[in-house]
């Protein structure tokens, strides 16, 4: 009766420690949905904890910029001690405090103030736009990942349909009804499944990584993906998401301010013709200490001033490289603007052509499996050739396939779309086309709130306070066409 007792508790020992095995097995796993998956990475990736400090060395060069136009205090002393041929030896000290103040500097300091300022921003804007792209990033790899696990489903599942059908092939081929090439073909599409499988499992396996890398996951770390794809609408049309972009882009205000910055930088170049003037204060005091005792104090204010009349063309080439420079910088902005409408536009079409062909591949799919099912039948009664059945097993993969494939497609176009709009983290691409969505949302039938307008976003309107004044003409008068073309063809979206 001892022994059967103790043999109870060493069962229920065991299977209690399997449960705490099991158990502990899963709380190891990492389980992420994709919100989740982008919040991990904005807290762990380390290139975009890189990006933020330069946020620390923009607000360092503001720091220097205002103190090289404050105060400049120095205290400096000195002890000596010495003789001079045959003569008594001298101790002596002295202590001196200075003092200085930049009155005018014919504007380089506050140019370098207000460009250092608009730095602090610029960086900020970086930092931001980096976690967007990290965003993307994210979403595009964790789709990667699902698609893969798809693909291994799909794979597996072609497998064992060869491996069934190779099974039937050989029982006709013993019965008599079948001949032996239908074995040896049946065989080489089941080996060349296999591979395929094989080569789905690795891609698997390689995705899987770089989704981890982008979270500093460690490698050997289980990860599950807790969510897949769900098709979500998406209701702004093409010159909207373009008309958006133009003000949120957060590297396209970069631009903005880096050509402000640059034209500081003229002004801060042309100071070079102009005089300096700057206010100064010292006191001081010696003492003699040998031989005897002796000292003395002294104090000086004064008002320097100084003008560099004839420099053999440092200061004009020092303006012609910062004129140059924002004649640069006044391209790139230009430039990027083309860019960011090209990449909307690209998109954008990428994402609606994906659309389209998830409503058609889901029906192609239901077609592909019965036109298996009759295939196969009509080979069991003798009926059907082996190629139909290879061609019927190859429709039926590639329109699984397409259908998986379209539906990921979709998913990260939509993101990417996103991204090139400039939407900040969380919000809804409703708010680039309220009008638009509001029609759409109601075609699809569901409700939500929809805002009254788009307007511009917090950063813009604090670039375009700074970038006003100086904005080049041609921008302007760039900017009222497309808002004019766009209230024309609005109609048409």
């Amino acid at each position: 009766m001892k022994r059967r007792g103790r043999g109870k508790l060493t069962v229920l020992a065991a299977g209690l420690m399997l449960l705490y095995s099991s158990f502990s097995s899963m709380c190891d796993a990492a389980s992420l949905s994709i919100q989740e998956a982008v919040d991990l990475a904005l807290m762990q990736n380390t290139s975009l904890r890189i990006t933020e400090m330069g946020e620390d060395t923009a607000k360092a060069n503001l720091k220097s910029a205002r103190g090289a136009n404050s105060f400049d205090l120095g205290l400096s002393g000195s002890l000596t001690d010495g003789r001079t041929n045959n003569e008594a030896r001298q101790d002596n000290g002295s202590l001196s405090l200075r003092a200085s103040l930049p009155i005018y500097t014919g504007g380089k300091n506050q140019a370098n103030i207000e460009s250092a300022e608009i730095g602090v921003d610029a960086a900020r804007l970086k930092t931001e736009r980096a976690r967007e792209d990290l965003r993307l990033a994210v979403i595009e790899a964790y789709y990667n990942v699902l698609e893969a696990q798809k693909k291994i489903e799909i794979s597996q599942e072609t497998v064992e349909k060869y491996q069934a059908h190779l099974t039937n092939v050989e029982q006709l081929f013993t019965a008599g009804s079948k001949a032996r090439l239908d074995v040896l073909r049946s065989s080489v599409e089941l080996t060349n499944a296999k591979q395929a499988l094989l080569k789905a499992e690795n891609d698997h396996a390689v995705k899987l990584m770089t989704l981890k890398n982008l979270l500093r996951i460690d490698a050997k770390e289980e990860l599950i993906l807790t969510e897949d794809f769900k098709f979500v609408p998406f209701h702004p049309g093409m010159d909207a998401c373009v008309d958006y972009a133009y003000l949120h882009r957060k590297d396209l205000l970069i631009d903005l301010y880096n050509l402000k910055q640059r034209e500081l930088d003229v002004k801060a170049a042309k100071a070079g013709y102009l005089p300096s003037l700057s206010l100064s204060a010292s006191t001081g005091a010696s003492e003699r200490f040998n031989p005897g005792s002796d000292n003395s104090h002294n104090y000086q204010v004064g008002l320097s001033a100084s003008w560099n009349l004839f420099d053999s063309g440092v200061t004009e080439a020092a303006v012609d490289k910062a004129i140059t420079a924002r004649d640069q910088a006044e391209l790139t902005l230009v430039k990027d603007k083309e860019d960011i409408s090209f990449s909307v536009r690209q998109l954008y079409y990428s994402m609606r052509e994906a659309e389209r062909r998830f409503a058609v591949t889901r029906a192609a799919v239901s077609e592909a499996e019965e036109d298996y099912y009759i295939a196969s039948e009509k080979y069991r009664a003798g009926q059907g050739i082996l190629l139909d059945i290879i061609d019927s097993q190859e429709a039926l993969a590639t329109a699984e396939l397409n259908f998986n494939s379209a539906q990921y497609d979709y998913a990260r176009y939509k993101a990417a779309v996103e991204n090139a709009m400039g939407l900040g983290l969380g919000e809804n691409p409703g708010i680039a086309d309220p009008e638009r969505t509001a029609e759409r949302e109601a075609f699809f039938r569901e409700r939500g709130i929809v805002p009254n307008g788009p307007r511009a976003s917090r950063d813009y309107r604090h670039a375009k306070e700074i970038i006003d004044a100086n904005t080049p003409a041609k921008w302007a008068e760039e900017a009222e066409r497309e808002a004019a073309e766009t209230q024309e063809g609005k109609g048409d979206r």
